[in-house]
């Protein structure tokens, strides 16, 4: 059980990296955390890849914060990652999941999605 403490609270702390404005702007960085094949579906409906959707300035500047964290292993390997999101320029709520998988150089996102909700507390 330690260990998947471990693993949550490791997972959360890359999860809020994409979140800060220098991560979200550096290719380099964003590199470090998304695998080579990421795609998120948006809480806008639209499909974003890695390769064509992030630019030279990166995904964006945002002001969000996180809450109700918790991952649910799908494997050793692979792991789902769930919260909320709260978007404080938009004052909007998102559900928020990600599959994080284990690669040799470490932990990366392989899919994300987000889905609007007038409910930011579903996961209590």
């Amino acid at each position: 059980m330690e260990k998947i403490k471990e693993l949550e609270i490791h997972l959360q702390e890359l999860e809020e990296k994409l979140l800060r404005t220098e991560i979200r702007s550096s290719q380099i960085e964003l590199k470090k955390l998304l695998a080579d094949d990421f795609f998120e579906i948006g809480s806008s409906g639209r499909i974003l890849y890695k390769g064509e959707e992030i630019g030279v300035e990166g995904i964006g500047e945002v002001k969000m914060t996180m809450s109700d964290f918790e991952i649910h292993p799908l494997s050793s390997d692979i792991i789902l990652a769930t919260y909320v999101i709260c978007n404080e320029i938009k004052k909007e709520y998102t559900l928020r999941s990600s599959i994080w998988k284990r690669f040799n150089e470490g932990w990366k996102m392989v899919f994300h999605q987000g889905t609007k909700t007038n409910d930011q507390n579903v996961f209590k």
